[in-house]
């Protein structure tokens, strides 16, 4: 069972330096939306191994005053008057979903967006740094440590050298030695899942993509992909892996764009991976807005389609995804393509506590899932800075956020069919998964604040009073 802590963490913030310290004086906040709140217990876990702390620079964190309740500002550090106290998130390990983000308001307007990371609500108790998240899969495919890194390394080389005329394994190689990409890992380790980066175009302009940003935006993470496999090159890689692991083998990556616009190159590839072996599911990561690339997937023998969606309304999705040539309504199409040829769908669909959970988008996703009947839900968190999401979608909440345990027990009721997880599952959909406890995080703060005296109150946005 996960451990929870007995009493609300304290909150942690940053000094101008970057060190990480403790404010016993407020307590943890998160953040829902525009309104701060005080996690409750049960939603707190030990930061879980494999996890990093950020520091937000122009951004100041709130906390919860142990007396009133009220969200307040922490406009200085108390330790150094007259500095400002930056705030501090989790990026919580993979297989975990947020609850609550991180409490933090931007006070500088010139402040740059967050680079592509999800923030994670953290705090600071009995020598725990505590997360407001939940383990939503207890698949162990990206767990830290899994792998020795001169074993990594080896197997990389090894593998290279044998293949230097297949681009794709010479691609991966660069994605498993540079990046550090957990996927590639997997596939030179010839464990679980394995990446098939085949696009280097793509027919949407996401506000979040993390393959390609315009001048001026946050830096993309990793290199994107700029040639398009051959069918041989793809089928050399992926009917290997899935011959020895029986696993999942995925088209759509991070360093690629659309999978679907190489419809033609990927059957191909289809029909040469089951010519060879008939084990494993072979995955389509996509945006789902080419129903008739789908239609075409399908017939050459994909299994799997992972759709991703921020949002099943019409207008959220259309201002995320800024398609070039598709709506929600073609996105939907997919779904019914592949679940009307008695093939496996997930929705890759992205948590932001506040948004997720409003009333009226959980209504709309109710409906999605009732027409077209996906399989199984990714609780992936939403990799972007929230407020510039929020903007960018010009959100307007329709009712006070469900909270997202709640959230997922209403869909879990409402549709007892669905599978929930973080993973493409290697078989069929799996509802009810056990979920392990987090282990414990293992990094201390650098030094412990004292009560401090330039907090502003706040509820929602900082309404910039004083409390002296």
């Amino acid at each position: 069972m996960p451990r929870h802590p007995a009493q609300a963490p304290c909150l942690v913030y940053a000094n101008a330096r970057g060190e990480i310290k403790d404010l016993p004086d407020l307590l943890m906040a998160g953040r829902s939306g525009q309104d701060f709140k005080p996690p409750p217990l049960k939603a707190l876990i030990p930061l879980p191994p494999g996890s990093e702390l950020f520091v937000l620079p122009g951004r100041q964190p709130v906390g919860i005053d142990p007396t009133s309740g009220e969200a307040l500002l922490l406009a200085e550090d108390p330790e150094e008057p007259g500095t400002p106290a930056q705030a501090v998130a989790a990026f919580m390990a993979p297989a975990h979903t947020a609850i609550l983000w991180a409490a933090f308001q931007n006070k500088d307007p010139q402040a740059p967006p967050l680079p592509l990371f999800a923030y994670t609500a953290v705090g600071w108790y009995q020598d725990d740094f505590w997360v407001c998240g939940f383990r939503s899969d207890d698949d162990r495919r990206q767990e830290f440590g899994r792998y020795r890194p001169a074993a990594i390394q080896r197997r990389t080389k090894e593998r290279l050298a044998a293949l230097p005329a297949n681009r794709l394994v010479q691609h991966l190689g660069k994605c498993c030695l540079t990046y550090g990409c957990p996927a590639a890992v997997n596939y030179f380790m010839d464990k679980f899942e394995a990446p098939l980066p085949s696009s280097p175009h793509c027919n949407a302009r996401c506000l979040g993509c993390i393959s390609l940003q315009p001048a001026g935006c946050c830096p993309a993470t990793q290199e994107r992909i700029k040639f398009v496999p051959s069918p041989a090159e793809i089928a050399e890689i992926a009917a290997g892996h899935l011959e020895k692991t029986g696993h999942v083998v995925s088209f759509g990556q991070g360093c690629e764009g659309e999978p679907l616009l190489q419809d033609t190159t990927l059957a191909a590839a289809v029909k040469l991976i089951r010519q060879r072996t008939s084990r494993g599911r072979i995955n389509c990561n996509t945006n789902a807005g080419r129903p008739e690339a789908v239609a075409t997937l399908s017939a050459a023998g994909l299994d799997a389609l992972r759709v991703s969606l921020n949002s099943a309304q019409a207008s959220y999705h259309r201002r995320y995804y800024r398609p070039l040539d598709f709506s929600l309504e073609e996105v939907r199409e997919s779904i019914r393509i592949m679940k009307n040829a008695g093939k496996f769908v997930s929705l890759n669909y992205f948590i932001l506590p506040g948004f997720t959970d409003d009333p009226a988008e959980f209504t709309a996703l109710g409906r999605l899932i009732a027409d077209c009947r996906p399989d199984f839900i990714q609780l992936r968190n939403l990799n972007m800075d929230p407020d510039w999401y929020l903007r960018g979608i010009d959100f307007k909440p329709t009712g006070p956020a469900m909270g997202i345990p709640a959230w997922r027990a209403a869909l879990a009721r409402e549709f007892p069919h669905l599978g929930f997880g973080y993973f493409n599952p290697p078989a069929g959909p799996e509802s009810g998964r056990a979920v392990k406890p987090a282990g414990a995080g293992n990094t201390t703060p650098r030094g412990t604040g004292s009560p401090g005296n330039q907090r502003s109150k706040t509820r929602g946005p900082a309404s910039g009073r004083h409390r002296k």
